[in-house]
């Protein structure tokens, strides 16, 4: 995903200047350790539900002082460093868009996203 492109569409769609003052952007990448034990992660096998993430994405566009939501999933086996998950808020205020970003992340990774790190 291109996020300057992204952010570009984003600031075409109609009504954008009436209800955005804040655009909060989520870039997952591969890391090169584990988070259970920081051992060596050579790489990365994803595998998203997008079913699940377009449920997901069409409960917290409802949120109050949410414009719209984009999310951009990878499948496949990646490398460090790779992206993997990008989530784009675009609404009023940070009191509403940063608990938006951090529950959906919370939400997309521990039930539409599955992964397996190769050592």
């Amino acid at each position: 995903m291109d996020i300057t492109e992204a952010v570009a569409q984003l600031k075409q769609k109609p009504g954008f200047k009436d209800n955005v003052g804040m655009i909060l952007i989520h870039n997952g990448v591969v890391r090169n350790w584990s988070r259970k034990d920081r051992s060596d992660v050579s790489a990365l096998e994803v595998r998203p539900d997008f079913d699940r993430i377009e449920q997901l994405r069409q409960e917290y566009l409802k949120k109050e002082g949410i414009f719209d939501i984009v999310i951009k999933a990878y499948e496949g086996t990646f490398s460090p460093g790779d992206d993997l998950l990008f989530i784009i808020v675009a609404g009023d205020i940070r009191e509403n868009i940063k608990p938006v970003l951090a529950d959906l992340l919370d939400r997309v990774k521990a039930e539409a996203v599955t992964k397996r790190e190769i050592a």
